[in-house]
């Protein structure tokens, strides 16, 4: 059994070519048990690929091509970067993997997220390694009839991992070079008895989408297609080859194509999905979330209505019972207490805080809190909205402050929890379909007018599938030139890939772990030193973390 062990997803931005959807239904087409994420440097799209793996009964293996700097990574130096392949045996595993992305982000960033050898053999526990390309750390050498110094660095690694979790990679590349390295790396594996393994590189499922790649790689490095100076993998296969291929094409190598199932096999992680992991909210000895809450409420009762428990009338005494009731069954105090603490400090600063929207607005409970100024019962507004019994989900209280002091809040959630349990969450761009039509308008070198004009029969927010399908001027154009042809048929590959991350508008992660014990870390760009996790939305409200949206709000500021 053959198992792909090096794939590149479009989170390999403007390198890697499949989805996490095509690359599982190829898995799946060619009956693969298993298949492994390599995305270049960081995690992006591992808890998407790890739900889809499960769903279609294929073991997900989860792994990162990281680069790895033969010096130290607090030294800013060009030296050339190795490329590792690195993935988890387990728990152990994965979660030094998570923190291996994040120091080659925070800590080894330098053009690349970068890590070095001391770094990666402190975080080695649970990691299988293999050489990865041309560009790995023994390959490179290899191509260059360096075996001394390739030597060397089998035995770091072999320091490093051991015997039993490291394997040399052949590669299936239509390459002189790479003929020569696998020649080599054979006689290594034979010199210093480490096991083989056949992979392939993926960047795309089929081998037709060579060209669609490399318009995505002339994208990344804003060539054009007629540039002789530029990287291209066009007359190569990073294709999702088949394990018949696989034995054609290494005819003499059973043992190394056996090897990749056995290191599915060793490959085991679970991630824990779908369990609230709230904060913890400092409270007195002896003192529960719970009876913090209802103690506030009754506080509250004062401060809003001028009664107590006791002078309260009966309808009001009713609804707060009720909402504390499905608040304490659906295990969420602590929300409320954490969401109350941060607000009324907001206040108490003279911040400008919205006065509550969406369905919060039908609690009691947040308007005795003073998150929000809505007198529910006034207004005979739902609490089952936003919180019942029936659908448990994490409460969801969007927070508006004036924009130009919004920072000052987080800051106070950072000094309150801790700077290394609060982060942004990331959020990624995609190309819509104008965009990808003159993006790979540009790139096969075609006019800025022709682009245009194509583009814009497209209607706004419109697939290109549809609009070949419904719009009359677009399908002739495309049946009668062949220009618009080409230029709409590598617009439908690209189109809805990922082309860049940027920092969520609002949205603000706080956990009762530190960060990197749940998501993988980097900063929000090279100029913005902000900590955003790499995990985006969904995946961080999958993982049952705690998302906040801090939303700063022009109009309040203006208000104020």
């Amino acid at each position: 059994m053959f198992i792909h062990l090096h794939t590149h997803s479009h989170y390999s931005l403007l390198d890697g070519l499949g989805t996490i959807d095509q690359l599982i239904e190829e898995a799946k087409n060619q009956g693969a048990t298993s298949l492994a994420l390599t995305d270049h440097g960081t995690m992006y799209g591992v808890i998407e690929f790890y739900q889809k793996c499960k769903k279609a009964d294929i073991k997900p293996i989860i792994g990162v091509e990281v680069y790895i700097t033969p010096g130290n990574i607090k030294e800013k130096n060009r030296e050339k970067l190795y490329h590792l392949i690195l993935l988890a045996k387990n728990e152990t595993g994965y979660k030094n993997l998570l923190k291996l992305t994040t120091i080659a982000h925070l800590e080894g960033f330098y053009y690349k997220p970068r890590l070095d050898w001391e770094t990666l053999k402190k975080h080695s526990e649970g990691l299988i390694a293999t050489t990865a390309c041309l560009g790995g750390p023994i390959s490179r050498h290899l191509k260059d009839n360096q075996i001394e110094k390739a030597e060397d660095n089998l035995k770091v690694l072999l320091d490093i991992f051991g015997k039993e979790n490291l394997y040399l990679e052949l590669q299936h590349l239509n390459h002189p070079d790479q003929h020569k390295v696998n020649n080599e790396m054979k006689k290594l594996s034979t010199k210093y008895n480490v096991p083989m393994i056949i992979t392939n590189d993926i960047h795309y499922t089929k081998k037709e989408d060579d060209e669609a790649q490399d318009i995505l790689l002339c994208i990344q490095t804003k060539h054009k297609q007629s540039d002789t100076d530029r990287m291209s993998y066009i007359g190569e296969d990073f294709s999702m080859i088949t394990e018949e291929q696989v034995s054609e094409l290494f005819p003499d190598n059973q043992e190394a194509i056996e090897n990749t199932n056995k290191i599915a096999e060793r490959c085991n992680v679970e991630i824990k999905l779908g369990e609230i992991q709230l904060p913890e909210y400092e409270l007195p000895d002896g003192v529960t979330e719970y009876d913090e809450l209802e103690r506030l409420c009754y506080k509250g009762l004062e401060n809003r209505f001028n009664v107590n428990k006791e002078t309260a009338d009966k309808e009001t005494i009713e609804r707060l019972e009720y909402e504390l009731s499905v608040i304490k069954e659906t295990g969420y105090p602590s929300y409320f207490l954490i969401v109350q603490d941060f607000v009324v400090w907001a206040k108490e600063q003279k911040i400008v805080v919205g006065p509550g929207r969406g369905s919060a607005a039908g609690s009691l409970v947040s308007y005795l809190l003073e998150i929000t100024n809505i007198d529910p019962l006034k207004y005979k507004l739902i609490f089952e909205r936003f919180l019942n019994p029936e659908r448990v989900s994490m409460p969801d209280i969007d927070l508006d402050f004036a924009d130009t002091r919004r920072e000052e809040v987080i800051r106070y959630v950072e000094e309150k929890y801790g700077k290394d349990h609060v982060a942004q969450i990331i959020t990624f761009g995609t190309m819509a379909a104008r965009a990808a039509i003159r993006d790979v308008g540009r790139v096969l070198g075609y006019s800025y007018n022709k682009c245009d004009q194509v583009a814009k029969m497209v209607p706004m927010f419109t697939s290109l599938k549809d609009a070949l399908e419904n719009v009359d001027e677009l399908k002739k154009a495309y049946e009668e030139d062949p220009e618009t042809q080409r230029l709409l048929d590598m617009s439908q590959k690209l189109e809805g890939l990922i082309r860049h991350s940027s920092t969520h508008a609002c949205a603000v992660l706080i956990t009762k772990e530190p960060l990197v014990n749940y998501t993988p870390l980097q900063y929000s760009s090279s100029d913005d030193e902000s900590t955003v996790s790499q995990y985006s939305m969904k995946p961080v409200e999958d993982l049952g973390l705690l998302k906040m949206d801090f939303l700063g709000l022009k109009n309040l500021t203006i208000i104020e």
